[in-house]
């Protein structure tokens, strides 16, 4: 494959894997359900999450830059069995996303056109999306960086522009912490509001993974890549921490608009809300382009990634051979086509309706994104310590990650959490929510399935550390 990422396109990919609709819808609700205090502690707990993760996915990536990394970390560092298991649960959970975000897509290009086909809609997104993957990987890395470029601007100017009414030199008198203390405290709904608010956290900032599986197509990955993940920390604080401290302090937790956001309302994001309060009367509008650019971005890295790990499943032999072809601009153009197809589920948001089908889908990927952690954090536990069983030293690796073994393992734990606790409150009342159960839970089973149905059939066993292969560096 063609080493066509660029520094700038793998900082740009690292920055706008996590900035999305999880950010500037999702956080309104997290604040008006744990509030201000609330939403900000899970954010902060699921950040050092990501950074612990992101550091063991950089390890792993400058000494084994691979596309489609997570099926081959996997296989080699675990079990073939784990390996397979994985890919495809990363597959899954991507080539599902650009259904789910299509779907988002055509709710939210009605707000300017209310009577238009979802259908028409769909179909064009997702023949751009495609036209972006099919032209190069270059064609993806560019389209991402503008992509990524809108949404840090917007963020800049809201943090910008809500600091302003904090101190009243903008929107009228000073908010001060009266909003960030409402009732008090910073702290509302208990235990079940924060763990739900944890939930949300997490799939806010899935996406961050990106830098591990277009680190095989950097020019140079042991470089670009330790400067892109060196990045995880810094963003998530000022994008993700400072703006919801700026929307608990403008905006009170009791608001009814910020319990009523949703996809399919961009009027109420906190966004919209903030620079309403600030006289900026176009924000809707504007907010309703921003977001449809981060759902298309969503889409498009979706695209990319869930193609670059079924090539590298084909390479390895748990796909189809002809999915590992490369056409003559060196694009996994079989492995498109088959995920594409898999986004073609966003038509049946013309049958089923809009929301209803965003919502299903949303939630049948939902739990995949947190096995996909949990295995980053299983094959940089184990590379480490096969990596010293083998006599290596640390001072060959192009970039360590901090606080091993600490950081996986705390990583891996509150990962865990986030699995088992996926939609706690379907136990809670006095009958079990079995829907709620299955749709929240489903992946989990059909993960372990695979993973055992491959043991069994192929007779799959744990690498012996010993035996790990560490042998194929980047040139």
């Amino acid at each position: 494959m063609r080493k066509a990422f660029k520094a700038r396109h793998m900082t740009m990919i690292a920055l706008g894997g996590s900035i999305g609709t999880g950010l500037f819808l999702a956080s309104g609700g997290a604040v008006a359900s744990s509030g201000p205090g609330g939403a900000l502690l899970a954010y902060a707990a699921v950040g050092l999450m990501v950074y612990f993760l992101m550091t063991s996915l950089g390890e792993l990536a400058t000494y084994l830059p691979v596309s489609g990394s997570f099926s081959t970390y996997g296989t080699r560092f675990v079990s073939p069995a784990f390996g397979f298991a994985i890919g495809w649960n990363f597959w899954y959970n991507w080539a599902v996303t650009i259904a789910a975000e299509l779907s988002a897509a055509t709710v939210i290009i009605k707000y300017w056109f209310p009577e238009s086909s979802s259908m028409l809609w769909s179909l064009l997104f997702l023949i751009l999306m495609f036209g972006l993957n099919a032209l190069s990987s270059r064609g993806y890395g560019e389209s991402e960086y503008w992509f990524a470029i809108i949404k840090i601007i917007t963020v800049i100017v809201f943090l910008a522009a809500g600091l302003l009414m904090i101190f009243g030199i903008l929107g009228g008198k000073p908010t001060g912490f009266d909003n960030f203390m409402l009732g008090g405290s910073s702290f509302h709904g208990g235990f079940f509001a924060f763990v739900g608010v944890f939930m949300a956290a997490g799939f806010s900032f899935q996406g961050t993974e990106l830098i591990g599986v277009a680190a095989g197509e950097s020019e140079n990955p042991r470089r670009n890549v330790p400067l892109a993940i060196r990045q995880v920390f810094w963003r998530i604080l000022i994008f993700y921490i400072l703006a919801i401290f700026v929307i608990g302090m403008i905006i009170p937790y009791t608001n009814p608009d910020l319990l009523r956001g949703g996809i399919d309302d961009i009027g109420i994001s906190p966004f919209t809300i903030v620079f309403n309060k600030a006289g900026l009367a176009v924000a809707a509008s504007v907010m309703n382009a921003v977001i449809l650019s981060s759902v298309l971005s969503a889409g498009n890295s979706g695209m990319y990634a869930s193609t670059r790990v079924l090539f590298a499943m084909a390479k390895d032999g748990m796909a189809p051979k002809i999915l590992g072809k490369l056409n003559r601009r060196g694009v996994p153009i079989y492995a498109l086509l088959v995920t594409t197809a898999v986004g073609m589920l966003a038509f049946l948001a013309s049958f089923f309706g809009d929301g209803a089908v965003y919502n299903w889908l949303l939630n049948a990927s939902g739990m995949c994104g947190f096995i996909n952690w949990l295995g980053i954090a299983v094959c940089h536990f184990r590379f480490r310590r096969a990596f010293k069983a083998q006599g290596h030293s640390l001072d060959e690796l192009p970039y360590r990650a901090k606080w091993f073994p600490l950081g996986p393992l705390f990583a891996f734990a509150l990962c865990m959490i986030a699995v088992l606790g996926q939609n706690i409150g379907a136990f809670t009342g006095e009958n079990i929510d079995w829907y709620g159960v299955l749709v929240s839970y489903v992946s989990l089973p059909l993960f372990l399935l695979v993973w055992a149905g491959y043991r069994m059939f192929r007779k799959s066993r744990m690498i012996p550390l010993n035996e790990c292969d560490l042998s194929s560096q980047a040139d």
